[in-house]
């Protein structure tokens, strides 16, 4: 025997997880621990998941822990632009050092 659907009722529906919710906030503390090059991932990812719970006006009980991984995310992603800008510096230096050996 199946029950007729009567809707939400009087108070709403309960509220759900977002089902990229737990991979954003994984790929944003893994960004920060392990590798940085996921940071991107985990704030791309983050941005998609609050537009998409902006838009359904619908209450997701983990916003929190995609807001978490999104801002992990951002951190990441700046120690990278960073440590590439560190990397591109020494590399500058290092060439322009080994050129001017050879002015003596």
């Amino acid at each position: 025997m199946s029950y007729p659907n009567y809707g939400p009722g009087p108070y709403g529906q309960p509220p759900q997880s977002h089902p990229n919710g737990t991979t954003i906030l994984v790929l944003g503390i893994l960004s920060l621990v392990v590798c940085t090059f996921i940071g991107p991932f985990a704030w791309s990812m983050g941005n998609k998941a609050l537009r998409e719970i902006d838009a359904s006006g619908y209450y997701y009980d983990n916003r929190g822990h995609i807001q978490a991984g999104r801002i992990c995310g951002i951190v990441s992603s700046a120690l990278l632009i960073l440590m590439l800008l560190f990397v591109a510096l020494g590399l500058t230096v290092g060439i322009i050092g080994a050129a001017s050996e050879g002015d003596y």
